[in-house]
């Protein structure tokens, strides 16, 4: 089960079970927040007006608090370093008066948090990128010699970036070359996280004394002034389709309807050999949100579709699956009959619309990065947002992006709004709840000068922008997709289409390999993301019979098909089928 907390660094998830021991979960949940937290203040509860004391709730259950998946819990806390600068103020005042500066010695930390990384970042963690050169004619050494000509370049060399047109670099390659140049200097000293969340918010609870805003405000609490610059490294270097049909099917509900359509991309991520140090995020299926489709748009329900992606998330996780993106169309037929879309996104429009980038920001923020060597426990997100759209050739094409953790900095702190122009971002007024402070871009001008402009009412959304590649499969680099077929079962909340998931079409689906014997085909048809989410709601297979149903659907060995199909569940299943009409 998954549990919330809101506290003043924003919000948290934590994974527990029933039996977990609050403390325990805190263990977890803590070192995420800060590591400076003073345990003895905290509280939590469910509502502002019931808080508990953890330390009298510390060897009681998730299960005798009462919380349940999803409980969205309120957490109090100080740090040590907010305790320190208000005894310290206190002692000032006494001793030397109201006007005297107290300067606190941050705390830093021993080494990276212990936090429960993606085994990709593990993995990736372990390599060191190097990037080899073949021996150059300036060599004037032996074969097994080595010069500045031919020694390995770091992961960030920026010559081979930009000889490879690598627009960005890794996250790991950035990563290693922070790390190199804040831990590994000649002399040692404390470890120093190299990353740090950006956190445009101002400070409520600064512990300068004053009243806080927007009644008072201090340098201290204040936001400094931002400048805008197009990030320079990406979370995810290549997103793989692993079959070019989940496409083709996810834009079918366009060709039916005219109306556009939305939809999350469940899959996972490896590394990538194109870029040192790479990650590829390989997407094996799209499941569509219910919605309200028109030609020029569409509405959602996002507290109703939450709640209903949190189930799917725990379904598709059993068949070792993440969200990890999401894909909407922006399509409009060109009227020539052949076929062709018009291009509304090209370089003298837009690519993504403000609107459009805030929206993949609070996606962004819903779905953090783990990472051990964030001073939060977390630094931005692997999550993306791909568009399918038509290109200059009247194409359906797809794009896929990134926002940068300014961008998620900015949402996170409601400094802009979406405008009538879609290239920009409006940036919002200072009030009583936000503090916007001075911003800034920077920009190459007609003259290749990269100059400073003011930002303010409004910027291009471009510098919030970060552009990641995309494909399929190719003969030379085949791909192990973890489902056979996406096509051939309706796809889920696709009623006003038509199409609905029963059991008439499960059995127009299934029934006949089932009669014949034919197991294999059976196995490909079971092999099908969205046939398995309907088989579950069906709540006729047990927790045994389900594993054994995914074992079948996601591996090519077949005794899990065998266990399923002589089971008395698969037989109710069939039974069912049978009386169909």
């Amino acid at each position: 089960m998954i549990l919330r907390f809101r506290s003043k660094s924003g919000m948290h998830r934590v994974e527990c079970e029933e039996t977990t021991k609050f403390g325990e979960l805190l263990d977890r949940l803590l070192p995420r927040i800060s590591q400076n937290i003073d345990r003895d203040s905290l509280k939590v509860g469910v509502t502002a007006s019931e808080m508990w004391n953890v330390s009298n709730i510390a060897d009681s259950t998730i299960k005798d608090l009462g919380f349940k998946h999803g409980s969205l819990c309120t957490l109090e806390y100080q740090t040590k370093g907010d305790q320190l600068a208000l005894n310290a103020q206190n002692q000032s005042s006494n001793q030397m008066g109201a006007n005297s500066a107290v300067q606190i010695t941050p705390v830093k930390h021993a080494g990276p948090l212990n936090v429960r990384e993606l085994p990709v970042d593990v993995q990736l963690e372990k390599e060191d990128g190097l990037i080899e050169r073949k021996r150059s004619p300036l060599c004037r050494h032996g074969d097994k010699g080595m010069c500045e000509y031919c020694s390995p370049l770091p992961p960030w060399d920026r010559d081979y970036q930009k000889e490879q047109n690598i627009k960005h670099i890794s996250f790991h390659a950035h990563l290693k070359q922070l790390n190199e140049q804040t831990n590994k200097k000649p002399g040692g000293g404390s470890y120093i996280p190299p990353l740090s969340q950006p956190d445009f918010r101002i400070n409520k609870h600064c512990a300068a004394g004053h009243d806080p805003w927007p009644k008072g405000i201090c340098s201290k609490c204040q936001p400094s002034a931002i400048t805008l610059k197009q990030q320079d490294f990406r979370m995810v270097d290549h997103v793989e389709f692993q079959k070019s049909e989940i496409i083709n099917e996810f834009i079918d509900s366009w060709r039916l309807t005219g109306s556009q359509r939305v939809g999350y991309i469940y899959g996972h991520y490896a590394p990538y050999d194109a870029t040192p140090l790479g990650i590829i995020a390989k997407a094996e299926a799209i499941y569509e949100v219910p919605q309200h489709d028109e030609p020029d748009g569409l509405t959602m329900d996002m507290e109703m579709v939450e709640k209903e992606m949190e189930k799917v998330d725990k379904i598709a996780q059993q068949m070792g699956l993440l969200r990890i993106g999401m894909i909407f169309t922006d399509l409009t037929d060109a009227g020539s009959g052949n076929g062709s879309v018009l291009c509304k996104r090209h370089k003298d429009s837009f690519f993504l619309s403000s609107l459009e980038v805030i929206m993949a920001a609070r996606h962004q923020l819903r779905m953090p990065n783990v990472c051990k060597y964030s001073e939060q426990g977390f630094y931005s997100s692997k999550f993306f947002t791909c568009v399918v759209s038509g290109n200059v050739e009247g194409e359906i094409d797809l794009a896929t992006y990134q926002v940068s953790t300014d961008a998620e900095a900015l949402v996170q702190a409601d400094m802009i709004s979406g405008s009538t122009h879609p290239s920009m971002a409006y940036i919002n007024e200072t009030t009583s709840e936000r503090y916007v402070p001075e911003m800034f871009y920077m920009r190459t001008n007609e003259y290749g000068l990269v100059v400073k402009e003011n930002a303010k009412p409004a910027f291009p959304v471009d510098y919030l922008l970060v552009s990641l590649t995309h494909g399929f499969p190719t003969p030379d680099a085949p791909s192990k997709p973890k489902f056979a077929t996406c096509t051939g079962f309706p796809w889920a909340n696709r009623q006003a289409m038509g199409q609905s998931q029963d059991y008439l079409q499960l059995k127009r689906y299934l029934y006949d390999c089932i009669t014949a014997g034919d197991f294999a085909l059976l196995q490909s048809k079971l092999s099908n993301f969205q046939l398995l989410l309907y088989i579950h709601s069906l709540q006729i297979l047990g927790p045994g019979e389900w594993n054994l149903l995914v074992s079948a659907a996601t591996t090519s060995e077949q005794s899990a098909l065998y266990q399923l199909v002589d089971s008395p569940e698969w037989q109710t299943l069939v039974m069912i089928l049978q009386e169909s009409a």
